[in-house]
């Protein structure tokens, strides 16, 4: 019996990740441009405004994917302090 395919059938979603830190270990490269993107435009692919919940999450994602993925200096948020004096505030 040959199988029916319909062009228009909903494909299963994926499954859910059991945990946040297993959510951001399984996002691709591609995913974590694309919400950097989103949140330096602010604003989806599709036009849509960033809610602050959103850019917020957008964010955790970004730093946590960043964490498991990058050297230090790529990471968002990094400072390069090695050219700076020591000061009283350093300890």
């Amino acid at each position: 019996m040959t199988e029916f395919y319909d062009a228009n059938a909903t494909p299963p979603l994926p499954e859910k990740p059991a945990s946040w830190e297993a959510l951001v270990a399984t996002m691709s490269p591609q995913l974590h441009a694309s919400l950097k993107t989103a949140v330096e435009l602010g604003r989806w692919p599709s036009g849509e405004r960033l809610t602050p919940e959103q850019r917020a999450h957008c964010l955790q994602a970004i730093i946590a994917w960043d964490e498991l993925h990058l050297p230090e200096q790529q990471r968002v948020g990094y400072i390069d302090r090695s050219g700076l004096k020591k000061s009283h505030c350093d300890d």
